[in-house]
């Protein structure tokens, strides 16, 4: 069988239900929105790193009793869990997700002796994990 020969990643798709709330929690992580696409309702957001989101606004909301539906829920599906970024520094990071009232839901945690992590969760959920890696 040939392989596929990627040259990149492209971009991540996270389904959000309010748009404006998503695009300001993902600017604190140094995205900007540089497009908006009403008829399939896709806010394009670009990193200086050259890391893009697709925030596909057309979420219903929460399942009953809130949370996600494939990290809070007893039976386990299949699906991307999180969205992992590094960051520069681990402890500039968690200073900022303070000030700017984000909950670190966990962490930090030492993941194999060479990162350190803190996790938290977007306005609708999804789980993204902030990594400093210590090599």
């Amino acid at each position: 069988m040939a392989s596929i020969d990627l040259v990149g990643w492209n971009h991540v798709g996270i389904r959000v239900a309010d748009r404006a709330r998503a695009v300001a929690f993902y600017r604190l992580l140094g995205f900007e929105e540089v497009s908006w696409h009403e008829a399939p309702r896709v806010s394009i957001l670009r990193h200086a790193t050259g890391l893009e989101l697709n925030l596909i606004v057309n979420a219903a909301g929460t399942p009953d009793g809130g949370g996600n539906v494939l990290m809070d829920v007893p039976v386990k599906y299949p699906g991307i869990t999180h969205a992992a970024f590094r960051v520069r520094s681990i402890d500039a990071t968690i200073a900022a997700l303070r000030a700017a009232g984000v909950t670190i839901t966990e962490g930090p945690v030492e993941l194999g002796g060479v990162e350190v992590a803190v996790f938290v969760r977007d306005p609708d959920g999804t789980v993204v994990e902030l990594a400093e890696r210590r090599d």
